[in-house]
């Protein structure tokens, strides 16, 4: 099953979550979406991946989340050794210059949540070039 290729997709809001699933699967049916509600969710799941050794090849990130919001979720994945090599990009309706300064330390991209579907899957088209090499 390690051939499968996953995506983890962390927003809180549902909707958000199935414009991307659908998205995904409109680009590239082979790929599995997983999905988690927050960061606490996400690195549940991620703890998970790292004892079976299936990781997803792409995070996909929203910023604003209960819990455990984008920021924090990303600072943990890059502070663990094996979570650190997995893409991030972050989908957000946030076009702040300190939220695009602040992930661009960590060498991740912002793309801002388009309302529509059809940009939605322009979108996440180029987010699916990070699994290309996964």
């Amino acid at each position: 099953m390690k051939d499968i290729r996953t995506i983890l997709c962390v927003d809180d809001d549902p909707d958000d979550r199935e414009m991307v699933g659908i998205a995904i699967n409109e680009l590239d049916p082979t790929v599995k979406v997983i999905n988690a509600e927050n960061g606490k969710e996400a690195h549940s799941l991620l703890t998970t991946a790292k004892s079976t050794g299936n990781f997803p090849c792409l995070i996909i990130l929203d910023i604003n989340m209960p819990v455990m919001d984008g920021r924090e979720t990303l600072v943990a994945i890059k502070d663990d050794e094996e979570l650190r090599k997995i893409p991030v990009a972050m989908f957000t309706t946030s076009s702040s210059i300190a939220d695009k300064n602040f992930f661009s330390q960590y060498g991740v991209e912002l793309v801002t949540k388009p309302s529509d579907l059809t940009s939605i899957v322009s979108e996440v088209e180029k987010l699916l070039c990070y699994c290309a090499a996964s």
